[in-house]
């Protein structure tokens, strides 16, 4: 048996935690820090999503996001409009001004994710990416 250090959790965990501090660290420079860098590429990958739906796959409070929204807001990088089905809440859409911040956030996580997979084949990067696509659809399904 594993020692518990080197459980596939921890390691997973473990991973996470290194790899945001590794995208931390390629993304000095521009204006973003990573949490409205996070929040931004949620946007982009759902845009139109309701702020309480991002702040559920952001896993923070709906204040917190909301401070998030207002700075990026202020950016001009995201802007919140009226949900048409609920008047007490806002959908959220990219201003143009986003795709400078997108592109410096992909080439942040292409930096990260290249040092990430320093020795690791293609092959394995392949397994590495179903069996996590695979683990994402089993725990989702619950």
């Amino acid at each position: 048996m594993a020692i518990l250090e080197e459980s596939l959790g921890f390691l997973l965990a473990d991973a996470s935690r290194l790899m945001r501090r590794a995208f931390e660290r390629q993304i000095t420079g521009s204006s973003l820090t990573l949490s409205q860098a996070r929040a931004l590429a949620h946007v982009a990958r759902n845009e139109g999503c309701r702020q309480v739906e991002l702040a559920e796959q952001l896993e923070v409070k709906p204040i917190t996001l909301a401070r998030l929204l207002d700075q990026l807001e202020q950016a001009g990088l995201v802007e919140r409009r009226p949900d048409p089905d609920d008047r007490r809440a806002y959908r959220l859409h990219l201003c143009a001004q986003a795709d400078q911040a997108l592109a410096d956030i992909r080439a942040a996580g292409a930096a990260m994710l290249a040092d990430a997979l320093q020795g690791i084949s293609e092959e394995e990067e392949a397994a590495l990416t179903n069996a996590l696509r695979k683990m994402r659809a089993n725990l989702s399904s619950r």
